[in-house]
């Protein structure tokens, strides 16, 4: 059995289309460590895997991935060595992402925020429920975006937005996303799963290895900016981790109030 040992992520088949849905232990499929550790291989697994040519990756319950549990990002605050032994997953995350040959539709509804907007955007196509909100809060709580984020964004959008979004962290809604080409299609909720199976029904009506390796040709650049970028993103990522703003941030968000920062 190609997926084997997975707690936070949940697999099902409707013929050759293999649903991978994000199953968190929160509500909005916040990522704690072991979803890290288990993200780290999905994708892998799933290029594997012989019984599937096409992909939805999903989210349980009210959000598709709202990013880092907060819980999660205490601890790895009071252990810095943790966010120092995840750095290697991090990277592995965007590159067996990008590596995956096989189509993959991501299917947002709620919300995808911090890595869960990198794993969305980095689909190859995008469905999202209108009312549904995506963005990239890592300064937010004192991060840098070191998880993929600042290597799709500009892609997609260009350098001018993609730095606003960033460097800001506000949220966009699916209808915003679909507007600016962020994200492929903005639809109501009771239509997100016909739209996608529309396109999915398109792709596969192709011939199966002229599919995939037009999106492996497609990819190269992609990969090769991530491979460029991956190594300084997380290290500084891991460097903003032990700042007294990243503390106060976190714990103001928690708070639900604005922080008091120092600038260190």
């Amino acid at each position: 059995m190609i997926f084997h040992d997975y707690e936070r992520i949940a697999f099902s088949y409707e013929g050759r289309i293999l649903t991978i849905k994000l199953t968190g232990n929160n509500p909005v499929n916040g990522v704690d460590g072991k979803m890290h550790d288990e993200l780290a291989r999905v994708f892998t697994d799933a290029q594997r895997d012989p019984d599937s040519d096409l992909i939805v990756l999903a989210g349980a319950g009210k959000a598709f991935c709202a990013g880092g549990d907060l819980s999660w990002f205490e601890d790895l605050m009071d252990d810095p060595g943790s966010f120092r032994g995840i750095a290697h997953d991090a990277k592995k995350i965007v590159s067996s992402l990008l590596d995956l040959e096989k189509p993959i539709i991501c299917r947002l509804h709620g919300a995808a925020a911090g890595l869960g907007a990198t794993i969305a955007l980095m689909c190859d196509v995008i469905v999202a429920d209108e009312n549904a909100k995506i963005g990239d809060p890592h300064v937010k709580v004192g991060l840098v975006a070191g998880d993929g984020g600042a290597v799709i964004w500009p892609q997609l959008i260009g350098y001018a937005r993609a730095k606003e979004m960033l460097l800001t962290g506000d949220l966009l809604s699916a209808r915003e996303a679909a507007a600016m080409g962020l994200i492929n299609h903005a639809v109501p909720m009771e239509m997100l799963d016909a739209k996608i199976a529309e396109i999915a029904a398109k792709i596969l009506g192709n011939p199966r290895w002229a599919v995939r390796w037009t999106k492996t040709v497609m990819n190269i650049p992609l990969k090769d900016i991530a491979n460029k970028t991956s190594d300084a993103a997380v290290a500084y990522e891991i460097l903003s981790n032990l700042m007294g703003d990243r503390r106060e941030a976190v714990r103001a968000f928690v708070e639900k109030r604005p922080p008091v920062l120092t600038g260190d």
